[in-house]
């Protein structure tokens, strides 16, 4: 088919039918000329033999109006169903089947495109037409435009909405606690303010969070009047369907107990005790992470409540532990189809039941009945699960650094610690159970012995037990090593003798000074947690010691301090927390138990039994 001509204006009407054809069909007067945008929006009808340029060199005619028969247009583009033109375009009805968002994908806005004709045995012929780049300019910006958002929760009204009283503890012990009240309102005494101003300076955990409450309280009042109240989702918290209410005026009111006033905790009581009597019918409760503050509020007949949004379990006995026993018919409902295979040493099986969906990866699994099993779950899918044996450590031939297994959970510990692709093991349990012995002897087998790892990394929360006894002279190794005795302790336990017996040779070498004790070492570093933030470790065995007394901040800021090829485990005793605000729901160690599970490469084990001595096992009973 011969190409078109182009038009002589804008506007003019192009007749690409070929002269035998034409013939046939009666010609149409020709049309007064218009301008460009009526040329667009021009509508095209069945009875008109000739189309507009744009219509001809963008798609084919929509099927709502068909050309005559003879009359045939090649797209311009790859032209995709009409269904798929953007909602609101404004698009010529004779090119509505061209999707305005595709039009001219690689064409910008500002620049006019060039149309592409195509007639079979003849060369390609670039013609522009303005018309059609007005078409896709309205178009694009109808594409642009963002998409409508999803319905947003509807805001309770104010008599359904809870109004939370916050003390400063709240805010000092999280940040971001203005935003978990969800639908309902937050309240803040003008005595706050003046705390947290008191607590914002200094390098500490405190005063940091003290200055994010400033930076969050500064950025919301800049978005709406203090006296009517200010959204919370305003700064992109979208969760927080409530408003912020600071104390713009004093409350005459007088509490029913005569307290002394000059305390702040009295002072926000009071502030309760008015809000309550301003408004009799709608519910407000004082939050506070002091058990004292809310003794006295019960006292006084003023709910309150302590904060718990950052608890991960209600219930610590809820706590993931890693370890499951099967039933005693569990062969009988999932040994049918049952496969196997064997890989890498190891039998692997899977099987199907009900009780597969309940199981998670890398979580230790064992059957003491007429067929024992112990295996480790590799992968979930449904109702099936994929088993793989373990190694067995308590076996005096797998021993690692002379160290064995002295019971089910420490072969579990074990089989988790001696994996290369475990990168992340958390092992609680109470004092004895063996967890830094474990640990250390695989760091060592690993580091020395296989050469996986370059270096062991260990650290600690430096909690004292009872009072501070002061500044520590030295470097910084020399400063951590009194809280380093268990590190200590445990090396002369894997130095001096196998499986964890001193060794009673009697020659009265002094096992600090031997050449091997220099080896270990050098290869052991000792850091402060001070220091973490920034670093990158690589090729390294990382040990968290005394984890429990870690928040979820600061067990965040060390473990993302992993590179290529990093070991990170995780020691600790929920029962030991000895810092304040910190309970056995809310400390870093539940934290990363509750987060890490299920996930391919990490691996939890609580340890059960004792195993330092009969007198550690009888005293952790009786006492």
């Amino acid at each position: 088919m011969p190409l078109p001509k182009a038009p002589a204006r804008l506007g003019d009407i192009v007749d690409p039918t070929p002269a035998a054809s034409r013939q046939a069909i009666p010609e149409a007067p020709a049309p007064a000329p218009v301008a460009a945008a009526s040329a667009v929006a021009a509508p095209a009808t069945a009875s008109r033999p000739k189309r507009p340029l744009a219509a001809i060199l963008t798609t084919k005619p929509a099927p709502a109006a068909p050309a005559a028969p003879a009359v045939q247009a090649v797209p311009a583009t790859k032209a995709a169903p009409a269904s798929q033109a953007v909602p609101g375009a404004k698009i010529a009805p004779a090119a509505q089947a061209a999707p305005a968002a595709k039009a001219a994908p690689a064409a910008p806005a500002s620049t006019a495109p060039a149309a592409r004709t195509a007639a079979p045995g003849k060369r390609d012929t670039v013609q522009t037409d303005t018309s059609r780049l007005i078409t896709q300019s309205e178009a694009a910006k109808a594409a642009k435009a963002p998409a409508p958002a999803k319905a947003k929760s509807k805001r309770l009204p104010t008599a359904q909405r809870k109004l939370f009283v916050l003390d400063t503890n709240v805010l000092l012990h999280d940040p971001s606690s203005l935003f978990r009240f969800a639908e309902h309102d937050v309240f803040l005494p003008m005595i706050v303010l003046e705390e947290l101003d008191h607590q914002k300076k200094g390098m500490s955990e405190v005063a940091r969070n003290a200055r994010q409450v400033s930076r969050s309280l500064d950025e919301l009042i800049t978005t709406g009047d203090l006296n009517k109240g200010i959204p919370l989702d305003t700064s992109g918290n979208k969760d927080a369907l409530g408003s912020l209410y600071f104390q713009t005026r004093p409350t005459d009111t007088h509490l029913p107990i005569e307290l002394p006033m000059g305390k702040a905790d009295n002072v926000i009581l009071s502030i309760v005790h008015g809000l309550r009597q301003e408004s009799p019918k709608r519910e407000i409760v004082l939050v506070s992470k002091d058990i004292n503050m809310r003794l006295k509020a019960r006292a006084l007949n003023l709910p309150a409540e302590d904060y718990l949004n950052d608890h991960v379990l209600d219930d610590s006995d809820l706590l993931y532990d890693g370890i499951t026993p099967l039933p005693d018919n569990f062969w009988i409902k999932h040994g049918k189809d049952i496969e196997s295979w064997q890989q890498g040493g190891l039998t692997w099986y899977r099987v199907r039941g009900p009780l597969c969906s309940q199981f998670s990866v890398n979580e230790f699994v064992y059957y003491d009945g007429d067929m024992p099993l112990s295996a480790q779950v590799r992968e979930v899918t449904g109702k099936s699960a994929v088993l793989a044996t373990l190694r067995d450590f308590s076996h005096a031939k797998n021993s690692v650094w002379g160290i064995t297994a002295r019971n089910r959970e420490q072969n579990f510990a074990l089989n988790l610690l001696m994996n290369p692709d475990i990168d992340f093991v958390s092992l609680l349990g109470q004092a004895g159970t063996g967890k830094t012995l474990l640990t250390l002897a695989s760091a060592l087998a690993q580091t020395l012995e296989t050469k996986r790892y370059t270096e062991i990394i260990i650290t600690r929360a430096t909690v004292p037990v009872g009072d501070d006894i002061g500044f520590l002279p030295g470097t910084e190794e020399e400063k951590m090593l009194p809280w380093m005795g268990a590190l200590e302790d445990n090396l002369e336990v894997l130095h001096q003798g196998s499986g964890g017996a001193i060794s009673s040779s009697g020659n009265g070498q002094d096992w600090n000074k031997t050449p091997a004790m220099d080896l270990i070492r050098s290869r052991i570093k000792v850091k402060s947690l001070n220091f973490m933030r920034g670093r990158t470790f690589l090729n390294k065995f990382l040990i968290i010691d005394e984890a429990q007394n870690l928040t979820p901040k600061q067990m965040k800021t060390l473990i993302t301090r992993a590179g290529p090829g990093t070991k990170i485990v995780c020691l600790g005793n929920i029962a030991q927390i000895d810092t304040p605000y910190l309970t056995e729901g809310s400390s870093g160690l539940t934290y990363v138990v509750d987060r890490f599970k299920g996930w391919l490469h990490a691996g939890h084990i609580t340890l059960q039994r004792g195993e330092r001595s009969r007198l550690a096992d009888y005293a952790s009973d009786a006492l």
